[in-house]
């Protein structure tokens, strides 16, 4: 077996990622917390609760564990419905608070990203048409001021939103996530709104910080037609990776494009100074007739591919080189914003992170610029309308007593921390059957 280790450049940042509603807990100005009350929404009517206790300060607790663990950044997000909890009202002890939080970091030597929109909004800028009303950029601008303005000394990474394509999809034409629709029309309206809101955001923050760096985290899923051959199913393949470009390319030249919407804001040319991208999957598409609401297309995992604990993602590390060679094209600094699998016995883990790990080091080599990695995430937590079912944390959290339990997962990340970079001892020690893979004889 050939011995190495494939190092990363220094200064490379290694870090988890959470978010806010997901860790914080009893977040009751949220509309997910409204969400959770209908029936239906969640799965087995699960309810974030004390989710992992942030709020009450488990966060030391939890930041201890990524500093001991080697870890020099960290990716958290800010509830918006904490700040301002009513259009007429900041909350200052709560920007107290997240300043006590991200200070926190700091003192341990941990680069602080902030992602200042994660999901959720507040109750009361749903009930007054949320992104569906072109008044939602300046909301959200004003926000982003009173956040930026309290933490400008400790944060020079700036996210402005988390997987916008995934938001105005999974709530718009999908339904799985508030509001719970399915229009088209009103998936491109979000999206045209949230542009304006990253550029209104964006502008902001650089004249409050002009040294700052501000980007997006976009959710690019990797998508194969299922018969190469088959007109049908490289068209449809083609709509749905469209998806992955709507926000990025906004950014970039000021056009957004979803499907055969296309709409100029010329405001938001030019402004991404990051590349983030959240990697988890790889699906295969062909055309369905029947399946109007995804587009007339049926998704699915490669036969025979290793499947997570619920099945609900493929352990695909290829398309995480895919991933990064897609991200060249905006030519600006990449960090992979999330990357995670969920995998309660973390009997498959320790090889999905090597094997993805690996990936990023293949693309690394080729000089491109990748700055840093998140993995997903550091302890369990509420994960959306899928509950407390999956389980992504490095740690593992007892939901009852809020005890956590370290899994090897933990172990083997804090030594590729450490090294910065990976080598054939730890994949060895902690994934014996990704060895032959990444360390061939030949």
């Amino acid at each position: 077996m050939a011995q190495a280790t494939f190092h990363f450049p220094r200064g490379f940042l290694w870090g988890t990622a959470t978010a806010a509603y997901q860790v914080e807990g009893n977040n009751t100005t949220s509309n997910w917390y409204a969400w959770e009350q209908e029936a239906g929404r969640i799965i087995h009517g699960d309810k974030a609760g004390l989710a992992c206790d942030w709020w009450n300060g488990r966060w030391r607790e939890d930041f201890r564990l990524a500093a001991e663990g080697y870890q020099n950044a960290h990716r958290m997000s800010i509830e918006w419905s904490r700040i301002q909890p009513a259009p007429d009202r900041w909350d200052e002890e709560a920007l107290n608070r997240y300043i006590e939080i991200v200070r926190g970091l700091v003192e341990l030597n941990i680069t602080p990203l902030i992602t200042l929109h994660h999901y959720s909004d507040p109750q009361w800028f749903v009930e007054q048409g949320g992104w569906e009303n072109e008044t939602a950029a300046g909301y959200f601008e004003k926000y982003v001021r009173k956040v930026v303005g309290a933490l400008k000394d400790y944060v020079n990474l700036w996210c402005t939103f988390n997987e916008p394509n995934g938001y105005a999809t999974l709530g718009f034409l999908l339904g799985l996530f508030p509001p719970g629709e399915k229009d088209i029309r009103q998936s491109f309206n979000v999206m045209v709104n949230m542009v304006r809101a990253h550029a209104a955001a964006y502008h902001a923050i650089h004249q409050i910080q002009p040294p700052t760096r501000v980007g997006m985290a976009n959710y690019y899923r990797s998508l194969q037609p299922a018969k190469a051959w088959f007109p049908l199913d490289r068209l449809v393949t083609r709509l749905l990776m469209g998806i992955n470009e709507t926000f990025p390319s906004a950014a970039r030249d000021g056009m957004v494009r979803f499907l055969a919407h296309r709409k100029r804001i010329p405001e938001a040319k030019g402004t991404q100074d990051f590349l983030g991208i959240d990697y988890y999957t790889r699906d295969y598409v062909s055309f369905n007739l029947l399946k109007r609401s995804e587009l007339f297309s049926r998704r699915f995992f490669r036969p025979g591919a290793e499947l997570s604990s619920t099945g609900f993602l493929a352990n695909e590390p290829l398309g995480m080189f895919e991933a990064l060679k897609w991200g060249l094209k905006y030519n600006i600094p990449m960090i992979v914003t999330e990357n995670g699998f969920d995998d309660a016995a973390d009997r498959i883990r320790p090889r999905f992170i090597v094997e993805h790990i690996h990936q990023m080091w293949r693309a690394v080599n080729f000089n491109w610029p990748i700055k840093g990695y998140f993995h997903w995430t550091l302890v369990d937590n509420f994960e959306w309308e899928r509950g407390w079912t999956q389980r992504f944390g490095l740690w593992e959290l007892d939901v009852k007593t809020q005890a956590r339990h370290k899994r090897p997962s933990a172990d083997l990340y804090a030594e590729i921390c450490r090294e910065n970079g990976i080598s054939d001892d730890m994949v060895r020690r902690y994934a014996p059957d990704a060895v032959a893979g990444i360390f061939p004889d030949q």
